[in-house]
């Protein structure tokens, strides 16, 4: 049986990651339940261009990251490393439309007060927010691992854990996307 991959301790990081957005959408659930009519109009007053396409570029970014684990397994440090960088990047523009899609929101009057799914929204979305910037920086840390010769073929769980808890980040907005702009 091969080893699972990364390292303990990130494994018990993406656990609590998880939980805690697990503990998130049953709080989703339940305002919904509550304020059926703030759910139901909730997503249109959002910009579902902006999900949509933070979407696409988490879910790309999540496989440039994955070309990187399969890099260094094949002892490729530099391709490992530019694949990470291009993970990275696809980070950067997350949190680019990001704070575009706040900008809009406010300039169309989208304010986390007296309505409840605005209020989930900007909870969720801000607490992703802080998820995305901790993986930017395991990614930035992997990324100097990997260009100062850390990473190989036989030791990489660094590398590993990184691009781990980006996937755990990955999967939670995967979830986050339907939940506030898709489902009424």
């Amino acid at each position: 049986m091969p080893p699972v991959p990364g390292n303990r301790g990130i494994w018990v990081g993406i656990l609590c990651e998880l939980s805690e957005f697990a503990l998130m959408f049953l709080a989703w659930a339940w305002f919904r339940r509550v304020h059926p009519a703030d759910f139901h109009a909730g997503p249109a007053m959002l910009n579902a261009s902006a999900g949509l396409a933070n979407t696409l570029v988490m879910l790309t970014s999540g496989y440039l990251a994955l070309r990187a684990v399969m890099a260094i397994r094949n002892d490729d440090v530099l391709a490992a490393r530019n694949w990470l960088v291009a993970a990275l990047l696809g980070g950067g523009v997350f949190l680019v439309i990001k704070a575009l899609e706040f900008r809009w929101n406010l300039a169309h009057g989208v304010a986390g007060t007296g309505n409840s799914f605005v209020a989930i929204y900007y909870y969720l979305t801000l607490n992703h927010l802080v998820h995305v910037v901790w993986g930017c920086l395991g990614l930035i840390w992997a990324i100097l691992r990997a260009h100062y010769g850390a990473y190989g073929a036989a030791d990489h769980e660094g590398l590993e854990a990184a691009v781990l808890y980006w996937h755990a980040t990955d999967l939670a907005w995967i979830v986050i996307f339907p939940l506030l702009y898709v489902l009424r």
